[in-house]
């Protein structure tokens, strides 16, 4: 039965990236495949009361990146409706679409430090849709957004969820993984960077906002949008005062921007208050998207609670002997498959006695495992919020934007492995 359940992984996998072909709807195959998988390891398992409750445990882990990415979307819908994002491009002068390719880049890289990866992602497409008007420029954008996000929040205990992991394990401490994975990461981004932008030629048709949203003045959309980055700024300074998680964070701050909208729009005439209000805003969400997320994470959740990523962990390990090597595997597997199951896998494998905090192999794995998600535009939460939000297809990111993204992983790779040969 374990061989069935990654059968159908395998085939679902095959699937939603031949969606296009197929017309069939990559969300619909992923929350169906997630339940299947979830049945059949319930027929599977020796008692089924044990797969509830890891259905129950894993439900939780789900759901809190559900509600962060509902949260983190009504927060960017609201200041959208406020037309705040312009107050941003509107200071973009350039037009050359190679310099303005460095300029999404390297804001994403260093915002994606301070915020997580997947809110970045979010921010910053929803950013280029006011800047861009080509969709395939778009799409080249979205992939650098989605190799500096990842990039960017490997190298601080905040930027992403597996060096949160190796950070609260003990693992690892700030000051040295921001100082040992830097270098690495600015190479993640900079290679894809150098080699795509000569196929960005000519300007961008803008399609920038005019400033006319009906009903909103330039002061309401200016302190919309410091209201709505300063609460997602704030998600991880909430997380670690309160060490409560950042949905919750995510969700009070779009509660109190529904309160302050309410107290700002309440003298306007009933239209206008109608359309700005949180009420008309949140059904434009992305859904779609927040099925396809909630499928993936089920379907990757069967191959935890079965052992098989652990399996898979303790197998690289067997094999491939060295520990570079295998951290360097748990990147090019985290492509594939989700990596906090992985980085879950490999602080099992490795204890601190043997490997004390701030060990080479803890900054290596949070590198690899951070960065290693970009390769395919499914590896990664943040690619797989653009992959909703731009509609990218599976095979035009493994085109377009894969070889340039394993290239940079590399020579992040070298820029680690390098100083131990000398």
């Amino acid at each position: 039965m374990l061989t069935l359940i990654a059968v159908v992984f395998v085939l679902a996998y095959v699937m939603i990236a031949l969606e296009h072909p197929l017309k069939i709807s990559k969300s619909g195959i992923a929350l169906f495949a997630g339940a299947l998988l979830w049945a059949l390891w319930a027929e599977a398992a020796p008692a089924r009361d044990g797969v509830v409750e890891q259905l129950t445990e894993h439900l939780s882990s789900t759901s809190a990146i559900l509600l962060f990415l509902l949260g983190a979307m009504g927060i960017v819908e609201y200041m959208n409706s406020h037309d705040s994002f312009s107050t941003i491009t509107n200071r973009i002068h350039t037009r050359k679409k190679r310099k303005l390719l460095w300029i999404i880049g390297w804001v994403t890289f260093f915002l994606s430090s301070m915020l997580d990866n997947l809110t970045t992602t979010i921010v910053m497409i929803s950013l280029i849709r006011k800047i861009l008007r080509d969709r395939e420029d778009r799409m080249f954008f979205a992939g650098i957004i989605v190799v500096a996000a990842n990039a960017g929040g490997a190298w601080t205990p905040i930027g992403d969820a597996t060096t949160t992991m190796l950070w609260i394990g003990g693992q690892i401490t700030t000051l040295p993984i921001m100082t040992t994975v830097f270098l690495p990461s600015i190479l993640n981004l900079l290679v894809p960077l150098v080699c795509i932008s000569p196929f960005l030629k000519g300007e961008v048709e803008s399609s920038k906002s005019t400033g006319e949203v009906r009903g909103v003045s330039d002061f309401e959309s200016i302190l919309m949008l410091f209201i709505g980055l300063g609460t997602l700024v704030g998600v991880p300074v909430f997380k670690a005062v309160t060490h409560l998680p950042p949905y919750m964070g995510i969700l009070g701050g779009l509660g109190m921007m529904w309160i302050l909208g309410e107290i700002l729009h309440r003298n306007k005439s009933e239209k206008e208050r109608a359309a700005l209000s949180m009420t008309a805003i949140l059904p434009r969400i992305d859904l779609n998207s927040i099925f396809f997320f909630a499928g993936i994470l089920l379907s990757v959740g069967t191959l935890g609670a079965t052992g098989q990523l652990q399996s898979l962990a303790e197998w690289l390990g067997r094999t491939l002997g060295t520990q570079s090597l295998v951290v360097i595997a748990i990147g090019l597997v985290s492509a594939i498959v989700d990596n906090i199951p992985l980085v879950a896998a490999s602080q099992g494998m490795y204890s601190l006695a043997a490997f004390p905090t701030d060990s080479s192999i803890w900054p290596f794995l949070a590198y690899c495992a951070g960065t290693g998600g970009s390769i395919l535009i499914i590896g990664s939460a943040s690619g797989v919020a653009a992959m909703g939000m731009e509609k990218i297809n599976f095979f035009w990111y493994f085109r377009k934007i894969t070889p340039w993204a394993l290239l940079g992983y590399f020579a992040g790779v070298g820029a680690f492995l390098l100083p131990t040969l000398f």
